[in-house]
């Protein structure tokens, strides 16, 4: 069976002294389906069961260790340090090498983390899958901000069983089939970056409708911590024209302690790839908690607002605001590019508005006068008349962005011009 023709490779990445009959098993259910296969040995402290096509030697080589010396150590913990580095390493090159296509992986929760480290360093769109005993939990300490298919083994991946056979198997179609997934063909319109929260979905949609109608393809980040870290990690990559930052509430739970930070690179990438980028202050309001018990106890006597069930918003204080505007000036005054700050004056999502439960005047007036005073001089900032969700608002932050793209665009030189 002949998946396509040119036939695809799949990596195989796993310790074959412990699992090397699962993995001999999952290399045949891929071979029996038309592709071909590479067999990547990471593991240390016994013999291979099966032989693989990269050997131990070679992983630990690219780490710069001695595997002879990580076995006679014995030391797993350390061991696997090793090899997930050199993993990461050596998976990398390998890909770039064109030497497979997709790749695919299962274990433990050591197994996991170093197939999940080798994985982190493909591109978005390469299949990566991995057959883990953690699969049911919180896996995002193993997947991050990549594209990773986690299946739970259900039971321990300790020998081939009615259970481990059925899973492994189809893990085995499921990464197959990821392969010869066709993606229809759509118009390569250049990409611009946005970001949104439930507060500010106003705003993001009738922003994204103009920028849309002037030929530009809009793709929303929900600013849950996660969102805002993939964004940043694509805009470094140089997917995208530009940037409609206006849901920064990342940096609220950032400096506060809320649950949905985006760590202290936030709003770093536009700023340093130098592409044009519009920033507001759309969420600032909130640090974002779980269910009210789970609040901590030195929140008690603060504004909350329940979001729902599960979400129990807080509102930022005048000194957090006023941290807030200096932390946002430090991270845009690295800006090689254009880039325009947007402060709407009647509150910055659905619940900061006149009459409104997150409400503040001073602490959203705290934000902008700290913002003002960090801020590098030759960066505008246009202040309006309007909520964030205001239509006016909307507007003005996409043709600001739209005017900076033409800055832009106009700004370069020509082809075979004069440098």
């Amino acid at each position: 069976m002949v998946p396509t023709s040119r036939t695809k490779t799949v990596a195989l990445l796993g310790a074959l002294d412990t699992k090397g009959r699962e993995y001999g098993f999952l290399r045949q259910c891929i071979q029996d389906r038309g592709y071909d296969t590479l067999l990547i040995d990471v593991g240390v402290l016994g013999p291979p069961t099966v032989w693989p096509d990269i050997t131990r030697q070679q992983v630990a080589e690219a780490a710069g260790v001695d595997i002879r010396i990580l076995a006679t150590q014995r030391d797993r913990g350390q061991a696997m340090a090793a090899m997930a580095r050199g993993a990461e390493l050596l998976v990398s090159r390998l890909y770039a090498e064109g030497k497979f296509q997709g790749i695919i992986a299962m274990g433990g929760g050591g197994g996991t983390s170093v197939a999940a480290a080798a994985m982190r360093t493909l591109p978005y769109g390469v299949p990566k899958v991995i057959i883990s005993t953690v699969a049911g939990g919180d896996v995002s300490g193993y997947v991050g901000i990549k594209d990773i298919v986690m299946i739970p083994s259900v039971v321990d991946i300790a020998g081939l069983n009615r259970f481990t056979r059925r899973v492994i198997a189809q893990a085995a179609g499921a990464i197959c089939g990821m392969l010869s997934a066709e993606v229809p063909p759509c118009e390569d319109k250049p990409l611009i970056a946005a970001t949104m929260f439930g507060n500010t979905t106003p705003c993001i949609e009738q922003a994204k409708r103009i920028l849309e109608e002037a030929g530009y393809e809009v793709l929303v980040f929900h600013a849950t911590g996660t969102g805002g870290k993939t964004m940043e990690s694509l805009v470094r990559e140089g997917l995208f024209a530009g940037v409609l930052d206006i849901t920064t509430t990342e940096w609220a739970d950032e400096l506060v302690g809320g649950v949905l930070p985006a760590g202290p690179h936030r709003l770093e990438a536009a700023a340093d790839s130098g592409i044009p980028a519009v920033v507001a202050p759309g969420c600032l309001d909130m640090v974002n908690f779980w269910a009210p018990e789970t609040i901590p106890a030195a929140f008690r006597g603060r504004r909350f607002y329940q979001h729902n069930p599960n979400i129990t918003l807080m509102r930022t204080t005048p000194e957090e605001c006023a941290r807030l505007g200096q932390i946002i000036a430090e991270k845009l005054n690295r800006s090689k590019g254009a880039v325009t700050v947007l402060i709407p004056l009647r509150g910055w999502s659905m619940i900061d508005c006149p009459g409104g439960p997150f409400w503040w005047p001073e602490a959203d007036e705290a934000f902008r006068l700290s913002l003002r005073q960090h801020l590098r001089p030759d960066i505008p900032v246009i202040e309006l008349d309007a909520n964030i969700n205001d239509a006016a608002f909307a507007e003005a932050a996409a043709r600001e962005l739209l005017r900076l793209l033409s800055q832009s665009v106009e700004s370069k030189p020509a082809a075979g011009g004069a440098t």
